[in-house]
């Protein structure tokens, strides 16, 4: 098992579980990384913070230490 904040640009993953049981956590599962849902790594800035994912149909950007809390499985690799 691996974390969101892994991908490379390209990436597909399936959500496995959102670590903690904070506000955070919760924000999170409420932003739609809920088991199941299937991410994209669309983009990083620069310095590699934030990270822009597609999910559910839309974009989210979110910081590294947000992403880090998002445990995944990979489902697709980009070709580099």
């Amino acid at each position: 098992m691996t974390r969101l904040s892994h991908l490379a640009v390209g990436d597909q993953a399936e959500v496995l579980d959102v670590l903690g049981d904070d506000a955070l956590a919760g924000r999170l599962m409420e932003m739609g990384l809920t088991p199941g849902a299937q991410v994209r790594l669309i983009g990083k800035a620069p310095w590699g913070d934030p990270l822009e994912f597609q999910v559910r149909g839309y974009r989210l950007s979110l910081r590294r230490s947000e992403a880090e809390r998002v445990c995944i499985r990979t489902l697709a690799t980009a070709s580099r």
